[in-house]
């Protein structure tokens, strides 16, 4: 799924240089490292190498993972391996980012594949 921008009324943008894979507009990106690390949304596609725009401090609507359950303002956990945010009661793996860089917009419920967050810009944990 391609990740959307439902309220960028105070989105700040910051530029971000790729240093792994392909990154398409709409991927929820992982900015910084193990104990700043927050998320944002590509703006553009960016190459390997390349840098682009990422936006953060925005809600979007993204992936969930389909079991999550969580309620509005919820802090989130990005499930890196399933490109998908999940409940913050859920173990965090290796890529994943939990604590305060993203918080539900509205209720998740079981079985929803989509849910409403709001990449918050603040620095939490990237599991390593």
């Amino acid at each position: 799924m391609t990740t959307k921008v439902k309220n960028g009324n105070h989105m700040k943008v910051a530029t971000y240089t790729n240093a792994g894979s392909a990154i398409s507009s709409g991927d929820i990106v992982v900015v910084g490292s193990t104990s700043d690390a927050f998320l944002a949304i590509a703006l553009v596609d960016i190459a390997n190498g390349a840098s682009g725009s990422v936006g953060y401090d925005c809600e979007v609507e993204a992936a969930k993972v389909s079991a999550a359950v969580f309620a509005q303002g919820e802090s989130l956990t990005w499930d890196f391996s399933a490109s998908a945010f999940d409940d913050n009661q859920a173990t965090a793996a290796s890529g994943d980012v939990s604590g305060g860089a993203s918080r539900a917009e509205a209720a998740g419920a079981d079985a929803e594949t989509t849910c409403r967050v709001w990449l918050t810009g603040v620095p939490s944990t990237l599991t390593a």
